[in-house]
């Protein structure tokens, strides 16, 4: 078996405006420029108990998966920044903070309606923002909200779709 490059694991986050600024569609943008690594991270709930007979069980709860993005480098004209930009400037809490997030599987077969896909829900925590000379930076961390929907993205249009294709 082949091993899978890692440009072939590609993520998206809606970076339309949030309905208090702009109403709209989404509007999927790739993240990955200037990142090294992405890497969600699970973080699982795992409960151990052991019985009086000495035996250990293991329950696995939940995951609490979240994702940094940093080093997040600023461009004129790029949605992602727009919303970011209007996190920072406005102090954007709670639903203004609501995204959603697409991981598809690009290494799979392409359907008519695009590649395997899955949707979450997240929420975008902005951490700094300034940075060095090297560029105006403003990482943050998707939170997802742990809902996922299976469905199919096209790269070609950025939308998403449940139905499935041929």
């Amino acid at each position: 078996m082949a091993k899978i490059e890692r440009k072939y694991m590609a993520h998206y986050i809606d970076a339309a405006l949030p309905a208090a600024l702009e109403e709209g569609e989404p509007n999927y943008v790739r993240i990955g420029k200037d990142l090294e690594e992405y890497s969600p991270e699970m973080s699982a709930d795992v409960q151990k108990t052991k019985n009086i007979l000495g035996e250990t069980s293991v329950l696995l709860a939940s995951y609490e998966k979240s994702g940094s993005v940093e080093p997040y480098y600023a461009e004129k004209g790029d949605p992602l920044f727009a919303r970011l930009q209007a996190i920072v400037d406005g102090g954007l809490v709670l639903d203004d903070c609501n995204t959603t997030v697409i991981e598809v599987h690009m290494w799979e077969e392409k359907q008519t309606n695009g590649f395997p896909a899955v949707k979450d829900d997240a929420v975008i925590e902005v951490s700094s923002y300034g940075g060095d000379a090297t560029g105006y930076q403003i990482p943050f961390t998707l939170h997802y909200k742990g809902a996922p929907v299976a469905g199919f993205f096209d790269p070609s249009t950025n939308t998403f779709s449940t139905e499935a294709g041929t």
